[in-house]
């Protein structure tokens, strides 16, 4: 019988299957050699958690037979926490509870060594999986949980906290289609939450946060015949919130999280029809229609660009090196980590509420070391792995102190060497494994990083 998990992962895990005889020879090796070295107390085994981290890494068994992971990458032995972000003391308890130290994984990939890495060496609480229903839902009332079936059962029995985002109708759901190849709302929002309350009651008491939808003030993401719309997005909102309370009162409801763009457009064949629209406008809208009624974390995003998380946008020293220009040459908030975030707490503040923000995408992107970067991706190329993995631990330490961030997750640990696409991957630059899975510095930094609740 055929399984569509498993054939929607063998694009993805191709490159993978091809080195296994490899793989299959270093792993031994390693873990022989570690072994070795951990008897006779030659090295000590990194971890956030030490008395739980296993001595070698998981083999999994799956219907594609064993998937044998990357041996346990080691932090950089010459890497420091930088002293200008020591980590805050005596900071206030959060009103909404403990603040979230997480990080966006593929974890349907190896789940249970990811869940090791997540939980055991880097020391976070919470791992974000994106969810995508539209490409294991091939009809009505049908879908291949086994996927994450796998990646929820690997985070729980170590403790963490899951976020699921969850994207992307089926096309048995909806009626309009153009040439976009990204995601689209259904044509009946009920769908969405009928399907999210489905999701709730699999899981139920093992998903702790739930993002509904992603990046809907983007036609890439919200792509219908009316364009992005915040007051439709909203009643997908108030009915998938509804969904999901009914079923676990306790868990969190993210609001999608914006996209940081510079400005509004319209498609020039449809001036009526907006294609993307500016988050802090798109935020108003929404505000306007109530959606604090229905989210107990607004969600946000940045990439960071090519300036650090504490630069407001109007105070950018100029960088002549600089390959991208556009923080320095065309200022707007959109290019600044701290601007943004702040913008969104003062407009969540201007309209009565005290509601904290949920950071479900941030990062840094680093092209060094990869031989290339993708297009239309310059900033990767200006930002050194070590600054990475500074402003990704100054960031995290920032949004604790600021005291309105909930759960923050950085973009990502692994889609470098899981896409398989190699260094033009938009999402690779983000990582903090390699192209081969190893560590790339600013793992050994964030797991060093103390996490401050």
């Amino acid at each position: 019988m055929e399984n569509p998990f498993w054939d929607n992962l063998r694009y993805e895990f191709g490159r993978l299957q091809g080195r296994s005889l490899i793989i299959a020879g270093g792993v031994w090796v390693f873990v022989l050699a570690l072994g070795l070295l951990c008897a006779f107390g030659v090295i000590d085994i990194p971890g956030g958690r030490e008395a739980e981290a296993p001595a070698t890494p998981t083999v999994e068994a799956t219907s594609e037979g064993i998937m044998l992971p990357t041996p346990t990458p080691e932090p950089t032995q010459e890497i420091v926490l930088p002293s200008p972000t020591a980590s805050p003391v005596g900071l206030d308890p959060l009103p909404w509870g403990d603040f979230g130290y997480g990080i966006a994984a593929h974890g349907i990939l190896m789940p249970y060594y990811t869940m090791d890495q997540v939980a055991y060496q880097l020391g976070f609480n919470w791992v974000k999986q994106q969810v995508r229903w539209d490409h294991f839902s091939s009809g009505p009332g049908q879908m291949d949980w086994s996927g994450y079936d796998a990646m929820i059962d690997a985070a729980n029995e170590r403790g963490l906290n899951v976020m699921l985002s969850v994207v992307g109708a089926p096309d048995w759901s909806r009626t309009y289609f153009d040439d976009n190849p990204e995601a689209a709302p259904p044509d009946d929002f009920a769908l969405y939450a009928d399907f999210l309350g489905e999701m709730v009651e699999r899981y139920q008491g093992r998903i702790h946060a739930i993002e509904v939808w992603n990046e809907q003030n983007l036609d890439r993401e919200w792509d219908t015949a009316e364009g992005v719309n915040a007051e439709q997005y909203v009643e997908l909102l108030r009915l998938a919130y509804q969904a999901i309370k009914s079923r676990d009162p306790n868990i969190i409801v993210i609001s999608g999280a914006l996209s940081p763009v510079g400005g509004s457009a319209t498609d020039p064949a449809n001036p009526n029809r907006v294609i993307y629209m500016d988050d802090f406008l798109y935020m108003q809208q929404m505000i306007d229609a109530g959606f604090l009624r229905y989210a107990d974390c607004v969600g946000a995003h940045h990439n960071g660009y090519n300036i650090g998380p504490n630069v407001p946008w109007d105070a950018v020293p100029n960088d002549p090196n600089a390959i991208f220009r556009g923080p320095f040459d065309n200022p707007h908030h959109s290019w600044s980590f701290y601007s943004t975030l702040w913008g969104y707490h003062e407009l969540i503040s201007q309209a009565g509420y005290n509601t904290p923000l949920c950071i479900t995408e941030f990062g840094w992107a680093s092209s060094e070391g990869f031989g290339g970067y993708p297009p239309d991706f310059e900033f990767a190329q200006d930002n050194t792995l070590e600054e990475q993995g500074q402003w990704a631990v100054e960031a995290f330490q920032s949004m604790r102190e600021w005291g309105f961030v909930h759960l923050a997750f950085l973009w990502n640990l692994d889609y470098s060497y899981k896409g398989g696409l190699g260094p033009t991957d938009p999402n690779a630059p983000y990582s903090i494994l390699d192209l081969d899975g190893a560590a790339r510095p600013a793992y050994g930094m964030l797991g060093q990083m103390p996490k401050i609740p």
